[in-house]
């Protein structure tokens, strides 16, 4: 296996125990009896957690390595995603949804920053490719979980099993992994305990956050969306959640070579469009396939995006990569967390349908800003020197 393959792996690991939790939303939602703004109260603390482990574990990360900070943020995430359905009561849940918040924050800047060093290593993108691997994990364990659901499986049977499945299958593929080295032009300083964005870094913190809140919305509410507004068979609804990640997977595996040829910045404007044509027709939709083919479109819209600004960020130079990595992802996925329950009370309100509406001033604010990426440099070209990753 190449060494940037098993950074993949860190991606698709996560993906699978994030897609399996969320994908059970609604069974949480009955578990607990809980309104869609109570639930929405739940995935904010969630988000909490996530804030947390984005602000303050940079500096763990650089001390940690990539191998252990794979180790611990991955087998913790699904270990605490797959305790929270055993709990008897909500007050009980709470503090796992916080801290397996934390553990996908910490996740996010170690995947990251490792994809954007093996592209210096390698000489042309997989950044989209890693985040593919997370949209693909995720459209796996959607369409599993959607069986799941349809053939009565227990939600706390499902999560045990995606625990294991993660357990074993990291425990080969992390055992391998080295630290890749820093970039030649990174900044030389050492990363604080608390990453903040700069006002430089807040257009690419917008223009990452628009597709997020899409994904959050398609992710989080789509399996809700189809229950309540169609009525449909609980395999019908999951596919919602099925439909938009294999899109978003197709989109982001096949999306780097399309970058290089025709730069990050009308590839986001391209994208961010057929995402708003997408949230359109699910918040229109008349019938279930016109629903399940906006969730379709909002995948491909959402695919690209967020992997460019991650790697316009991770390349400037004017902090460590990880302090704005980490800045980043703080904006970006308090927004995938936070986005969803916010849109939680908008649907119990003014009805689930207005909620994707919410989604689209956020999508033109980001169209107005992609000039930030612009200035992201094209990466080396080339046959590159041969270099092995160290420890």
């Amino acid at each position: 296996m190449k060494p940037h393959h098993r950074i993949f792996f860190i991606q698709f690991a996560v993906a699978l125990s994030v897609g399996a939790f969320l994908s059970r939303l609604p069974d949480i939602q009955i578990k607990y009896g809980l309104t869609e703004g109570e639930l929405g109260l739940l995935l904010a603390i969630m988000s909490l957690g996530v804030l947390c482990g984005l602000t303050f574990s940079a500096r763990f990360i650089e001390r940690l390595g990539a191998r252990t900070t794979a180790f611990i943020t991955v087998f913790g995430a699904a270990l605490f995603y797959a305790l929270i359905p055993w709990m008897p009561s909500v007050p009980l849940a709470m503090p796992l949804f916080f801290i397996a918040g934390i553990f996908a924050g910490a996740f996010e800047i170690n995947a990251n920053i490792e994809t954007d060093r093996h592209e210096a290593l390698l000489g042309y993108r997989i950044m989209s490719r890693a985040h593919g691997m997370w949209s693909l994990g995720f459209c796996i364990t959607a369409l599993v979980a959607a069986a799941m659901r349809q053939a009565a499986v227990s939600i706390e049977l499902h999560t045990f099993i995606v625990l294991v499945t993660v357990l074993i299958a990291g425990s080969i593929v992390f055992s391998g992994i080295e630290n890749a080295p820093r970039r030649h032009d990174a900044h030389p300083g050492d990363a604080p305990l608390v990453a903040f964005p700069t006002i430089g870094l807040l257009p690419l913190c917008l223009i990452g956050a628009a597709p997020l809140l899409a994904e959050g919305a398609s992710v989080d509410w789509s399996a809700i969306y189809m229950r309540d507004v169609f009525a449909v068979e609980p395999f019908v609804g999951g596919l919602s959640v099925a439909i938009f990640s294999s899109f978003i997977a197709i989109g982001r595996l096949g999306m780097d070579s399309v970058i290089d040829r025709f730069n990050p910045r009308p590839v986001a404007i391209t994208l961010l469009g057929i995402a708003a044509v997408g949230l359109v027709l699910v918040a229109t939709a008349t019938h279930p396939v016109v629903a399940l083919a906006g969730f379709g479109l909002t995948g491909i819209g959402c695919s690209s995006v967020y992997p460019l600004a991650i790697s316009a960020a991770a390349r400037r130079t004017d902090r460590p990569a990880p302090v704005n990595v980490a800045a980043l992802g703080q904006t970006t996925f308090l927004v995938f967390f936070a986005g969803p329950p916010l849109l939680g009370f908008v649907a119990e309100h003014f009805g689930i349908r207005f909620s994707y509406w919410a989604v689209m001033p956020v999508l033109a604010a980001a169209l107005l800003v992609t000039r930030a990426l612009a200035a992201d440099p094209a990466p080396v070209t080339g046959q590159p020197e041969p270099a092995q990753p160290h420890g």
